[in-house]
């Protein structure tokens, strides 16, 4: 069994705002309103970003440059060296799609890192994502089930920590050994009385994680 693995979701963890976002506010303002559907539960997470996703309407160069301006923790490549160096592998968990979050990975140079996210492609001047129904981690509302990543992840790790951000790591913050909780994630763990860690930034998870004894102190 190996020793330890640390898994992170994208959007809102590691980037400082949705690609989603990106999305709505220069290329698809009708996109505001399905947001509001979409959080008062009238559509499922995997129809609202594949509306936006398929609403860009720009050529490929243009939506890789709007990808490399995601803003992202600046930390975050220091923070997945160090993870590395101190024998733990490193896991982005999207519900999003991996097309963006592997420009980001070429852009900051990050390396050795496994993306585990709905597969997503450029087509006709949108990012599309095909998703398989068959697959043993597909959910029907997010396209890929995070709860069932960790626990996966659980027969093949001693220990797997996580850290994220909004309603979808709700889930596996219950199988996770640590959750690192951003944003909306602390108040949704606080009601469901799971346990977690609220942070705002990587640097204070690497602090954590020394105090814990997961990473030495230099």
């Amino acid at each position: 069994m190996k020793k330890w693995a640390f898994v992170s979701d994208f959007d809102g963890t590691i980037s400082t705002k949705d690609f989603y976002w990106i999305v709505i506010e220069k290329y698809f303002p009708e996109g505001e309103e399905l947001f509001k559907k979409w959080k008062a539960g009238e559509m499922k997470d995997i129809e609202f970003l594949t509306t936006v996703f398929s609403s860009i309407n720009q050529e490929e160069q243009q939506i890789i440059e709007e990808i490399r301006q995601i803003p992202i923790d600046s930390y975050i490549p220091e923070f997945i060296k160090t993870i590395q160096n101190h024998g733990g592998d490193f896991y982005i968990l999207s519900a999003g799609t991996d097309y963006y979050i592997h420009h980001i990975l070429e852009k900051y140079d990050i390396k050795q890192v496994t993306v585990l996210s709905n597969e997503g492609y450029y087509h006709d001047k949108n990012v599309h994502m095909n998703l398989d129904p068959e697959h043993r981690h597909f959910s029907e509302r997010y396209g890929i089930d995070k709860s069932k990543v960790i626990q996966d992840l659980k027969k093949e790790y001693e220990t797997v920590h996580f850290a994220g951000d909004s309603e979808p790591d709700s889930h596996p913050a219950v199988y996770a050994d640590l959750t690192f909780a951003k944003d909306v994630l602390q108040d949704i763990l606080k009601e469901k009385h799971i346990p977690f860690i609220p942070v705002t930034t990587f640097k204070e998870i690497e602090a954590e994680l020394k105090r814990k004894g997961f990473l030495p102190h230099v």
